[in-house]
């Protein structure tokens, strides 16, 4: 069992920037391959960036590449999603997700609780 916790969204203005931050408390993530979802108003769930385990391979969809990074800080163990130059369309709930055996976050197992993320003038 994995408990994941996620965090660091707030409201910010359109063109600001927020960094999420994904912790297993003091299990190393370091092994798992880490995804970030989100959820925006009246909408599904999709997928907007992934780290393969130990950060070999990231991913995004298209509506955040160039804008979002995700990284891994070793020295705190998390998984961080740094976004910028954000959109009023980015809004919604963040989550991050893991697994262990999948590699491209298709399907990952364990869930954060998420964290909302709101861009408004």
């Amino acid at each position: 069992q994995l408990a994941l916790v996620d965090s660091g969204g707030g409201l910010v203005q359109p063109g600001g920037s927020l960094r999420l931050s994904c912790t297993a408390g003091e299990v190393s993530l370091d092994f798992y391959a880490i995804g970030w979802f989100r959820q925006a108003p009246g909408k599904e769930r999709e997928g907007i960036s992934c780290s393969s385990q130990k950060g070999g391979r990231t991913t995004y969809a298209d509506s955040v590449k160039g804008r979002f990074t995700i990284t891994r800080d070793n020295a705190k163990d998390t998984v961080d999603l740094i976004m910028n130059s954000l959109k009023p369309e980015d809004t919604g709930i963040y989550y991050c997700a893991a697994d262990l055996y999948d590699t491209d976050c298709s399907d990952p197992i364990y869930w954060g609780r998420g964290t909302q993320v709101t861009v408004s003038s």
